[in-house]
């Protein structure tokens, strides 16, 4: 198993998944724009700044993921080259806290997010707070299913990883 080719694959993937943020953090950024130019009621003109915010979230989120995961891709060959066990090691530390981190952040807090801007639409009817909590309740939906993709393939690669560790072993 070449766990250098894996491990490459898999950061390639990450940067067309990583991609996505980018391009809906656009959309939601010309959706703004569309509000602010077209919007005629209220809540239209309400959706301006909160679809701003997100969009430029998701490209910020989008654009730190991308270069982070472009720099690493030319990092594993080094790391792998120097010391085989120690590159295998650290990525199976890494991919193992991502996988942590997915399981409070992703699948627990962001569902819990959703939930409770759902409650404030249902108790607050004014136009900035409605558009806020629908605002932030799309990012987040984007977010899981990005992050839900994404969970998948690191669990995947971290599978890939323990055999790897294991052949290096034996």
């Amino acid at each position: 198993m070449d766990i250098l080719q894996v491990a490459t694959d898999w950061a390639k993937a990450e940067l067309v998944s990583t991609s996505f943020f980018i391009l809906v953090g656009i959309a939601f950024v010309l959706a703004s724009f569309g509000f602010w130019q077209f919007g005629k009621t209220d809540l239209a003109r309400a959706y301006i700044i909160p679809i701003l915010v997100a969009g430029a979230f998701l490209m910020t989120v989008g654009f730190g993921l991308f270069f982070t995961n472009k720099a690493r891709i030319s990092q594993f060959e080094t790391a792998y080259k120097t010391d085989a066990l120690a590159f295998v090691d650290s990525e199976l530390a890494r991919a193992e806290g991502t996988l942590k981190e997915y399981k409070t952040v992703v699948f627990t807090a962001i569902p819990i997010i959703i939930v409770v801007c759902g409650l404030v639409i249902f108790f607050v009817s004014t136009p900035v707070w409605r558009a806020s909590m629908i605002s932030t309740i799309a990012m987040l939906a984007v977010i899981l299913l990005i992050d839900g993709l994404a969970h998948a393939r690191i669990n995947n690669y971290n599978t890939e990883l323990l055999k790897a560790k294991q052949e290096m072993i034996d």
